[in-house]
């Protein structure tokens, strides 16, 4: 494992099985998002996407009691709320343009743009003391970080509505009984559990992995003759790799594969 990181705010691991861990690093603020965190979320973005090693990352929170409260109030309060956005929304992340899939290690609450960023990833591993809630209403504010539409994808529709509207939050158990959390773990085992989810992943071809990601996050945006012609179109990128061809021999020779990701 190594540690390079892109700030002192947001720490970046490298782990064996081409996994990378980032955890947002402001136990003291809650992990709120100030400028530099988002700044340094933006380019951990654009470095994993842009490393071929990399096949699947985790974020998680520093800290026993917050994955992360949201956007920096104090940020807010001195009119330097456009800080805390890139060109990839809200913490230089929610709008990203991700071609690999990202793990939630949710160590304890997330809260406002802390549970937007949940809803951007793709899994959820959750500390059975964590919460999520969406309080923005409660602030005079409105959870414009897409939350306000993805926690209605997320869980059925009258009780993401009764969260938006009354500022409420949700245990962990019964975001997993409502299938926003896939796992429900002890706090010290959240990051044990999401590397384990990881290496699960990691096993698979990376190149089918992205593309079959593609197709089934597209679900809610697109009609059903558009979601045909996306799949097809993600199936010719999988038929060109070199991985297309590995995984049949390796079945018929009895071996474990040896993808390459490309």
């Amino acid at each position: 494992m190594t540690q390079p990181s892109e700030s002192s705010l947001l720490t970046y691991e490298r782990y064996d099985g081409h996994v990378a861990v980032v955890t947002l690093n402001r136990p003291a603020s809650r992990n709120a998002i100030n400028a530099e965190v988002a700044q340094a979320l933006h380019s951990i973005v654009e470095r994993t996407e842009a490393d071929p090693d990399v096949w699947v990352v985790v974020l998680t929170g520093a800290g026993v009691d917050v994955f992360c409260a949201g956007a920096d109030l104090k940020e807010v309060a001195a009119g330097r709320a456009d800080s805390l956005f890139t060109e990839y929304g809200f913490a230089g992340f929610v709008y990203a343009n991700r071609r690999k899939p990202w793990i939630a290690a949710v160590n304890g609450k997330a809260l406002a743009g802390g549970c937007e960023i949940v809803l951007a990833c793709d899994l959820v591993v959750a500390s059975s003391e964590a919460s999520f809630g969406l309080p923005e209403v409660s602030r005079g504010l409105l959870a414009a970080a897409g939350g306000a539409f993805r926690l209605p994808r997320a869980l059925p529709r009258n009780v993401a509505i009764e969260l938006v509207i009354t500022a409420d939050s949700l245990d962990a158990q019964r975001a997993s009984d409502l299938g926003l959390v896939n796992r429900v773990v002890a706090h010290d085992q959240v990051l044990v559990e999401a590397l384990a989810l990881a290496a699960r992943i990691t096993r698979n071809a990376p190149v089918a992995v992205r593309e079959s990601l593609q197709v089934a996050r597209r679900v809610h945006d697109l009609d059903e003759i558009s979601l045909r012609e996306l799949t097809l179109a993600c199936r010719d990128r999988v038929r060109a790799s070199e991985d297309y061809s590995e995984g049949p021999l390796a079945f018929i020779e009895k071996r474990a594969p040896r993808w390459t990701g490309r």
